[in-house]
């Protein structure tokens, strides 16, 4: 290792890195314990050492530039390592007590993630469990979760991401509902139905035509919802056909499966994390945990 070709203070880059995860040089001051002026000059210090631009002013807070960004990992990786000498120094292994925020879609946050934060709980009550129940994306780089459990691979090469399983959704609708509308046995007989749709609604629309050859129209779908708890209700309270993961569908004993000769749907479950899960020795825990026990779905 060249040596001579590291140029910056630690003690800037540790002003950075609080600055980055506090969002503002204020907070940073405060966790850190000292004035605000002096974190100030130690992050432009640094700047001025890298010949970067680390941060960019939005009103009162601030945002990482784009060599922000690509520093903070490497940065926070520096800070992992010099607690791991603290610990060390001190007789203490590293310390698996903390927060973790996990992220997944409404439906798997109610309905699947209960018992497996159970498991977690049981396992490492240290830990506590923060659940960002979404349906969209959180960022992970800007450390809006820890982990996400997610149905696609990310695009974001600086992320790590592990298929975690397979599953499957199908059309279900109460019992009432189905004695109501009689017998659904093709295509043509799913024309006359009611669906539970979504906000946005055209994919749902089009898969299902695409998918089952239906011929459904926006009519079809007098019922529109962007939250998948609010979809699911709607179907469990027999106000028309709506879709559902077949692991949470198939337990509850109001509904049933719509149309066995309908295809099923398929799609891949992906756990997803920041690279400090290699660093992290919390992270790595639950991060591990979940996969073993998503695989077992």
């Amino acid at each position: 290792m060249d040596w001579r070709s590291v140029k910056f203070d630690w003690n800037r880059a540790r002003a950075f890195l609080v600055t980055a995860e506090e969002g503002s040089l204020s907070a940073a001051a405060k966790a850190l314990r000292m004035s605000q002026p002096t974190l100030g000059r130690q992050v432009s210090a640094l700047e001025d050492e890298l010949g970067v631009v680390l941060f960019e002013r939005i009103g009162r807070s601030l945002k990482l530039t784009p060599s922000g960004l690509e520093l903070v990992d490497h940065v926070r990786a520096m800070g992992e390592a010099a607690m791991n000498v603290s610990l060390t120094a001190s007789g203490q292994t590293q310390s698996i007590e903390g927060s973790i925020c996990i992220t997944a879609s409404e439906a798997f946050s109610v309905h699947i993630l209960p018992a497996i934060v159970a498991i977690l709980r049981e396992q490492q009550p240290g830990i506590t469990i923060e659940i960002l129940a979404s349906n969209q994306l959180s960022d992970l780089r800007r450390r809006e979760a820890d982990i996400a459990i997610r149905h696609a691979p990310p695009t974001d090469l600086d992320l790590i991401a592990k298929k975690v399983g397979d599953q499957t959704a199908h059309l279900f609708a109460s019992k009432d509902y189905l004695a109501r509308i009689g017998p659904l046995d093709g295509p043509q007989d799913m024309a006359r139905a009611d669906f539970i749709g979504f906000d946005d609604n055209k994919a749902f629309l089009n898969g299902l035509n695409g998918k089952g050859g239906l011929h459904l129209t926006a009519r079809n779908f007098p019922i529109l919802s962007g939250s998948h708890i609010v979809h699911w209700e709607m179907v469990k309270a027999g106000l028309g056909i709506g879709v559902m993961a077949t692991i949470i569908g198939d337990t509850e004993p109001r509904v049933c499966r719509v149309a066995p000769w309908f295809q099923t749907f398929e799609f891949p479950v992906w756990l997803v994390a920041h690279r400090e899960v290699q660093t992290s020795r919390r992270v790595r825990l639950v991060y591990e945990l979940l996969a073993r026990e998503i695989a077992k779905l």
